[in-house]
């Protein structure tokens, strides 16, 4: 799914057709770049942040370690980094694992 069809579906599942006034594709994009701004804000100082029924966006640590080139094989080090980690909800899992009938 593109960010497009997603500001598409906020839009449609925030207006029913029976309602005439509501959310706007405009405004459904304002509130999923709002979102995922603040997100980005929270885990770039270290915080965590639990979204109950979706999951945990977290950051992990990686050490620095030893890599290869795959172009030459050379022995390279690479640098120890911080890295977005998300831990989805037991009920996601669930919802996403149930066979459909």
């Amino acid at each position: 799914m593109t960010k497009a069809e997603l500001i598409d579906k906020i839009a449609a599942a925030a207006c029913p057709p029976a309602r005439q006034a509501g959310t706007s594709k405009a405004s459904a994009n304002r509130m999923l770049d709002a979102l995922t701004d603040e997100l980005t804000k929270a885990l770039r100082k270290g915080d965590k942040i639990t979204l109950p029924g979706l999951g945990t966006f977290s950051v992990a640590k990686r050490a620095r370690r030893k890599g290869r080139n795959p172009q030459t094989g050379e022995v390279i080090t690479i640098p120890a980094s911080k890295v977005p980690k998300f831990r989805p909800a037991a009920r996601l899992k669930e919802a996403v694992g149930r066979k459909r009938r």
